[in-house]
């Protein structure tokens, strides 16, 4: 699997938890109860021990104010090459200290910039073409 850089080099989705966790000053307990896991559960998974559905990794996204695709990756059910995933949206979507709303705003603005930057497609180029010919 791929790393990932968030502050330091974590290679698990166990170890990456624990950063979140840790950057969200959350204990292991409160983590568990926002996300509506046992704690014993949540300590498995951030050991290694336990693969979460991507139900709870959904809830643990939540619960920490992450993307849930970014611990889809980190667990091996997303593949960034299949999904065409972005560099700038990856880190986007890591950045804990950014709200759901505002990963959306930033991603949607990236996204209106990269389209309006593409060349025209054949269709609308063959359309201007015809336009201008019949002099409209």
């Amino acid at each position: 699997m791929a790393k990932l850089k968030v502050g330091k080099t974590v290679e698990t989705l166990g170890d990456y938890l624990r950063e979140q966790r840790s950057q969200a000053r959350l204990s292991l307990r409160q983590l568990a109860d926002l996300a509506g896991v046992s704690n014993p559960y949540l300590s498995q998974i951030e050991r290694g021990l336990r693969k979460p559905s991507a139900e709870v990794l959904q809830q643990l996204a939540k619960a920490l104010r992450i993307s849930a695709e970014t611990l889809y990756v980190r667990a091996g059910i997303l593949d960034l090459e299949e999904h065409g995933e972005r560099t700038v949206q990856m880190a986007v979507l890591s950045d804990a200290t950014l709200t759901e709303r505002q990963k959306q705003v930033l991603l949607d603005i990236y996204e209106s910039f990269r389209h309006e930057n593409e060349p025209p497609s054949k269709n609308e180029t063959a359309s201007k073409t015809e336009t201008a010919t019949r002099g409209e």
